[in-house]
């Protein structure tokens, strides 16, 4: 069976996406958490991913002697890997459409990963209003998001950006709980449309487990000293 080494539920955006894919379409494999403790050469974290990712960064997914150290490598791996599940797209055009949203989020967005980093158990409304009033390119980010989501559901009808769930949407889950932590607005049908994505049975499981961790990392909570 693979094995998912990931960080904190609470905190890991990258590790949430393969992690969601994998739970939703019922691939079975072993989960390995290295909890955060700092990204120093000489933390614990650093050196037990290190010896499996070179990079040091997770989710790093190891399947017998393949190891594969980038979600959106993860993701098209597992498309490969279990082409009965569908996780792209059937149709082409659709595929490629996917594959190129999906690219979009893994190369961009960079305002609104800063500003507003993923942390599931704390409610951020306050500190998302003065990040909005304040960062001209978070309100560029936000836009793009409504943009792209609310096109992708008219365009393919729902209830998932492509018709049914698939890599995109596993992609741009940790984006909800991000928009739902900071408070962002967002018109009614993306909010439903967060809804019906956390209601999932493979998200719900990441969230639900998120919240019971009850880690404080400092490195990852710019906005509070404490829970």
């Amino acid at each position: 069976m693979p094995k998912l080494y990931i960080g904190n539920k609470n905190y890991s955006s990258w590790s949430m996406r393969p992690w969601v894919l994998m739970k939703q379409a019922g691939i079975g494999f072993e989960e390995v958490m290295v909890p955060f403790d700092s990204f120093d050469a000489d933390s614990h974290f650093k050196k037990t991913i290190e010896a499996i990712n070179p990079a040091g960064r997770v989710p790093v997914l190891v399947d017998g002697e393949t190891v594969i150290y980038d979600t959106l490598a993860i993701c098209e791996y597992l498309a490969e890997s279990h082409p009965d599940k569908t996780l792209w797209p059937r149709d082409k055009p659709r595929r490629a459409h996917a594959r190129s949203v999906c690219a979009e989020m893994h190369a961009g967005f960079g305002a609104l990963r800063s500003h507003c980093g993923m942390n599931i158990e704390a409610d951020l409304r306050e500190q998302g209003r003065i990040i909005l009033r304040d960062q001209p390119q978070v309100r560029a980010d936000l836009a793009r998001i409504v943009q792209m989501w609310s096109g992708l559901l008219q365009a393919h009808g729902g209830p998932m950006l492509f018709g049914e769930f698939s890599i995109a949407d596993a992609y741009f889950s940790p984006v909800g709980v991000r928009i739902k932590t900071f408070g962002l607005p967002v018109p009614r049908e993306i909010s439903t449309y967060i809804e019906r994505v956390q209601a999932l049975p493979g998200v719900k499981a990441w969230i639900d487990e998120a919240l019971l961790e009850k880690r404080f990392v400092v490195m990852d909570e710019p906005y509070r000293a404490e829970r």
